[in-house]
């Protein structure tokens, strides 16, 4: 068997029954797989050669024709979405696959996936009981998923695009009044949590800022207090902690008095720990976010 390679071409050879074949490796959901082609003369061959790959040397490409939905899903969160966004981002998304998309169409080629069956996941969604912010969130995670699917040349477009997703109504925010927060700020008062509460009124810190706060992070001279973690509730099989961000920046706002009358005269040891401590097996785990440093309002 004699044996020809033409530039860029792969691995082509011609048969002893006088036809030609073209060897390349695809990559499955179960790994590498040598596939084949034939054709009657070398030119065929090369042209069938040419259209099956998709990288720059001709030789590598993934198995798209076979690749279901689900199979790419799994691998998108394994290879694109894990390590480059928040624990909790990375738990949305797997769980939005888990619960929506691949009960729905995981088990369809990734190429026949059309707007049809997409619009269709969006009604049943929506008649089941889901809000349309829900499913505008299933929409997201999908389109972004197809969209690096369309990237890694898997697929020739993103057929999400052609799939409108429900709008969801804006939601209406009632801010406590001043007679409620003061309502509020003494019916806390004595209790074991009333600093956090006293934060989260002047300072509008998030409820993941707050409990993952450690007193090394309050300035008492200053009036300052500087966020640099955020606390986030993990599953048991967990995943990375978050990295350290840059270096925290202040926001500084006009003091607060009563804020100040509230603060103790004498920060607890380092060894005190944080000051909303998540309880033993919570399922809670701190991780770094990009600082910044709050002093209180008025409210």
């Amino acid at each position: 068997m004699s044996k020809k390679r033409g530039n860029g071409e792969g691995s082509i050879t011609k048969r002893n029954d006088g036809r030609w074949m073209a060897r390349f490796t695809v990559h499955t959901a179960k790994g590498p797989k040598r596939r084949h082609l034939y054709g009657r003369t070398r030119q065929e061959v090369a042209a069938k050669l040419a259209q099956a790959t998709s990288d720059q040397d001709g030789t590598l490409v993934f198995d798209a024709g076979n690749l279901t939905l689900g199979e790419y899903l799994d691998r998108w969160l394994k290879d694109s979405v894990k390590d480059t966004v928040r624990i909790s981002t990375y738990e949305r998304h797997e769980a939005i696959i888990r619960i929506h998309l691949k009960p729905a169409f995981g088990r369809l080629k990734l190429k026949a996936v059309t707007p049809a069956h997409i619009q269709g996941l969006y009604r049943d969604c929506l008649d089941g009981g889901l809000s349309p912010a829900t499913v505008q969130k299933i929409h997201a995670v999908l389109h972004k998923a197809l969209e690096q699917a369309m990237r890694w040349r898997l697929v020739p477009n993103n057929v999400a695009d052609a799939a409108r997703a429900p709008r969801p109504a804006p939601k209406r925010i009632s801010p406590l009044s001043s007679g409620e927060t003061r309502n509020l700020l003494e019916a806390a008062r004595g209790n074991r949590l009333e600093a956090l509460y006293v934060l989260a009124v002047h300072t509008g810190m998030r409820q993941g800022e707050l409990l993952a706060l450690n007193w090394e992070d309050v300035d008492l001279n200053e009036g300052v207090v500087r966020v640099s973690r955020t606390l986030a509730r993990r599953r048991p099989s967990g995943h990375r902690r978050a990295k350290n961000q840059e270096k925290p920046q202040n926001h500084p706002s006009r003091a607060d008095r009563h804020a100040k009358a509230q603060r103790p005269s004498r920060a607890p040891a380092r060894g005190d720990g944080a000051l909303g401590r998540p309880l033993p097996g919570s399922g809670a785990s701190i991780h770094h976010a990009g600082g910044h440093a709050h002093k209180p309002h008025q409210p």
